[in-house]
């Protein structure tokens, strides 16, 4: 596959498994920072203009392709532009993390009941926001009632803002049965109960996959790269994606293959539709 040739003996070997039997193929991927550039403002972001005529080339030739995101199914949906897309027929988006669920055949969205303890995190975090310092350029992100995401990556030191709220926003999650997942320059209060990871071994057991292609960009792609690491061990074949970002070198360090960003998904997606025929 030219430049986009796996650098590890694991990673030649589910590549080849992929080529060999793609009907048995499932391909997983992230959503910001994978198939759309990050940006400052999460409601800005949109898939990279030629993700979705990539993943629509390649899907049909597959068993499935899943989009495993932090973010809401539906704003997942709306700002990749996966609807009515002739064949993506088999794509489904696990929002939130795997709690949500939206399939591309049917349209249909499902969701959990909010969880209480995200009402009350809201309610009390302008005070932990102020005790820390109402640090400027800190923002925080709302998501459907379901999370609650505090972003620094405007703030004037994104790192240092994020090393000084992750013990206050830990402690507050804890208080209301919630968990801090961290990511690129982020800090998201959940709940618990569900993570890429797990998200990912149900779909692949749902869709009867026998190799597994997964790309990510983020902290909260890690459990995913574990459960692809598991599903090796137990002889299923996984090829592990970096979605290229000096942020996250473990997840760069555990890969079997770095690409470029989101140009470099799309490339890789190409690629693989053009091998498979």
């Amino acid at each position: 596959m030219g430049i986009h040739a796996p650098t590890t003996a694991a990673g030649r070997t589910a590549l080849d498994a992929i080529l060999a039997e793609p009907s048995r193929t499932l391909v997983a991927l992230d959503f910001d920072g994978t198939l759309a550039p990050i940006v400052e403002n999460p409601e800005d972001a949109r898939a990279h203009p030629d993700a979705v005529p990539a993943l629509a080339a390649l899907a049909p030739k597959i068993a499935a392709v899943a989009v495993v995101t932090g973010r809401p199914a539906e704003v997942a949906v709306r700002h990749g532009g996966f609807a009515g897309v002739a064949g993506l027929a088999q794509l489904t988006v696990l929002g939130l993390y795997g709690a949500e669920r939206w399939d591309a055949r049917t349209g249909a969205l499902t969701a959990p009941a909010p969880h209480p303890g995200v009402a009350a995190v809201r309610a009390e975090l302008p005070q932990v926001l102020a005790a820390a310092g109402d640090l400027p350029g800190v923002w925080v992100e709302e998501k459907a009632g379901q999370a609650v995401a505090v972003h620094t990556r405007r703030a004037a030191d994104p790192q240092a803002a994020f090393e000084a709220l992750r013990a206050p926003l830990g402690d507050l999650a804890t208080r209301h049965g919630l968990i801090v997942e961290p990511g690129r320059m982020v800090l998201e209060l959940r709940p618990p109960g569900m993570d890429k990871g797990m998200a990912l071994l149900e779909h692949v057991r749902e869709t009867g996959a026998r190799s597994v292609l997964y790309a990510g960009d983020d902290l909260g792609d890690l459990p995913a790269f574990a459960a692809v690491e598991r599903l090796r061990a137990d002889g299923v074949p996984g090829l592990l994606v970096c979605s290229g970002s000096t942020e996250v070198g473990e997840l760069a360090g555990r890969a079997d293959l770095v690409v470029d960003g989101p140009a470099g998904v799309v490339a890789l997606l190409r690629e693989l539709a053009a091998q498979l025929g």
